[in-house]
């Protein structure tokens, strides 16, 4: 019997816009603050994840359940989760996750047994970074058996039995102990990804990522002097969408000077870095990508200090 599931509400919190005159000429940038996670199922005896519901081995799921879950980690990525924002997944796309009764420094695996036919533990054997994940933060720990599981930021990586198609996230908050893994080790959440980051792409460098991780771009055609003004309309910005205010707190990494919004001819508010207006990609699939960059010859990703990365005489 499936667990049953306690999905938070959506806290929907009006945030008032402060105009002041800035360097761009344009409102301080400000955006609602929301939070929407799910939290996962009931708690379970030991942590493991059954429900008063539950059936079976008492640690949520049967013990002939996660047969082949010793199957190589792959090439990790990085998938997009609604309620999660960016959730570390291994090569076959299926969900990742971190165990609180571990530890990170120094890396030790709690879950032997029947946890870890729950919970099976991600052979470190093969495991490669893909886009998107810093492969300095993939370790490994050796665990009881004598066997060698994949760490992330330290932390052990382990499956979920339950899952059973790539892109769930089933064992999202079981026993209030078990957490979806985000890209950098930690615990996947919207609240704790911020709006705009950096990372570091093999091929451009250091470049601003949204709060989901997909690359921001800039239009050369636009303008940042004295004051912001997109030249993206139309059916531009439906290719080109514009990436949403997010204040200046929110962000990780980006150069402050110019780092607000501001709002279009056409009503939508628009977040800068530098004063530059920024976007994402209809292009982009997943995070990491960077197929918009040098497109047409005018767009170009981002760096922390708002110039156009890789653009000619910039």
């Amino acid at each position: 019997m499936k667990t049953s599931w306690r999905t938070a509400s959506l806290v929907a919190t009006a945030v008032s816009v402060l105009a002041l005159t800035t360097a761009c000429g344009q409102e301080n940038a400000a955006a609602p603050a929301s939070a929407a996670q799910n939290v996962g199922a009931t708690t379970a005896a030991g942590g493991y994840g059954s429900s008063a519901t539950d059936t079976g081995n008492g640690y949520g799921a049967d013990s002939n359940q996660g047969a082949g879950s010793r199957a190589p980690a792959g090439k990790l990525t990085v998938a997009s989760n609604a309620d999660l924002g960016s959730v570390l997944t291994d090569g076959a796309g299926v969900t990742l996750y971190r165990f609180d009764s571990d530890t990170a420094n120094p890396p030790k695996s709690s879950c032997d047994g029947d946890c870890a036919t729950t919970w099976p533990p991600v052979p470190a054997d093969d495991a490669s970074a893909g886009a998107g994940i810093d492969k300095a933060l993939l370790g490994e720990v050796t665990r009881t058996d004598g066997t060698k599981q994949l760490t992330v930021g330290g932390w052990p990586a382990y499956r979920y039995a339950k899952d059973a198609n790539p892109g769930d996230v089933n064992g999202q908050g079981v026993g209030g102990k078990w957490f979806a893994l985000a890209p950098n080790g930690k615990k996947a959440s919207l609240s704790a990804v911020p709006g705009l980051s950096v990372r570091k792409d093999g091929k451009l460098g250091d470049i601003v990522v949204d709060k989901n991780g997909m690359t921001v771009y800039r239009f050369l055609k636009d303008k940042a002097w004295p004051k912001s003004v997109s030249n993206c309309t139309g059916a531009c910005l439906e290719k080109w969408p514009a990436v949403a205010p997010v204040r200046t707190e929110d962000t990780e990494g980006v150069q402050k000077k110019g780092l607000m919004g501001f709002t279009r001819p056409d009503g939508v508010k628009q977040m800068t870095v530098n004063c530059w207006p920024i976007y994402t990609f209809s292009g982009d699939k997943t995070p990491g990508d960077t197929n918009g960059q040098g497109v047409g010859g005018t767009w170009y990703a981002v760096s922390p200090d708002g110039k156009p990365v890789g653009a000619p005489g910039k």
